[in-house]
C-alpha cells in the first residue's frame, strides 16, 4: 500500500515491511497548468495556450551530492541529471527525458534509479523542478497545481509513497520535491517541498549544494 507523505516525513526505502529490499525504482514527478476560465484570451488564457504566449516549460533534474550535502563534483555532468545529461556514467541514474508542456494525467517525467548500483561517494539525491526561462516569461509555481512526487518499486510495479505538495508557491520559480539518501547503509526517502524564489535556470538550484 502506498504511504501518503506530508512535507518533511521521511520513510525507510531499504528496510520495508515485508522484508524485502527495494532495488529498482522510478521517481515520478507530475503539475498541471492552473485552469482558467475561458474569457476572450486574457493573460492566463495565452500563458497557458490560447494565445501565442508559451507554455509554462516545467524540468526535473536530480542533483548529487556527497556525504558533507554538497554536489560531488564541479563537472556539471558528474553531478546533475537533467534534459541536457540524461544519464549517469554509472547507470544508476536515468532520467525519461522532458516533458515540455506539463499536458495530461500521471507522471510529466520520470527518473528510474537502481538503488544497488549507485556509487559509493553519492550520499544523496536531490529531485528538483524549475520552470524554464522562468524571469523572462513572467511565471511561477503560483501558475502550477496538482505537483507531486511519487516513488514506484518497478519489480512489483507498486506505489511505494507519494508526496503532494499543497502549500502556495506563489512567485517561486523552482521547487525543492524531495530527496533520498543514504544513512547507515540504508537509503531513506524525504518529503522536502521547499520553494526557491530565483531558479529560472538549473545553476541557481545546483548553487544550493555547492
Amino acid at each position: 500500500m502506498s504511504i501518503n507523505l506530508r512535507k518533511g516525513q521521511k520513510i525507510d526505502l531499504t528496510k520495508r515491511e515485508n522484508g524485502q529490499t527495494l532495488r529498482h525504482v522510478i521517481v515520478g514527478l507530475g503539475w498541471d497548468a492552473v485552469k482558467q476560465a475561458k474569457s476572450g484570451g486574457g493573460f492566463f488564457s495565452n500563458l497557458f495556450g490560447g494565445g501565442s504566449a508559451p507554455n509554462a516549460d516545467c524540468d526535473a533534474s536530480v542533483i548529487l551530492c556527497g556525504e558533507n550535502g554538497k554536489v560531488i563534483s564541479r563537472n556539471i555532468n558528474d553531478t546533475l541529471i537533467y534534459f541536457g545529461n540524461l544519464r549517469h556514467k554509472s547507470g544508476a541514474i536515468i532520467h525519461k527525458g522532458d516533458n515540455l508542456t506539463g499536458d495530461g494525467d500521471g507522471d510529466d517525467e520520470q527518473i528510474a534509479i537502481d538503488l544497488q548500483m549507485i556509487p559509493q561517494d553519492i550520499h544523496k539525491l536531490v529531485f528538483v523542478v524549475n520552470i524554464y526561462d522562468a524571469d523572462k516569461r513572467g511565471q511561477h509555481f503560483g501558475m502550477i497545481q496538482n505537483a507531486f512526487i511519487r516513488l514506484v518499486d518497478t519489480d512489483k510495479m507498486q506505489e511505494v509513497c507519494r508526496f503532494n505538495l499543497t502549500e502556495s508557491y506563489d512567485g517561486m520559480t523552482g521547487l525543492v520535491v524531495g530527496e533520498i539518501y543514504r544513512r547507515n547503509g540504508d537509503w531513506k526517502f524525504n518529503a522536502v517541498g521547499q520553494g526557491v524564489k530565483q531558479a529560472s535556470r538549473l545553476d541557481a538550484l545546483l548553487s544550493l549544494y555547492q
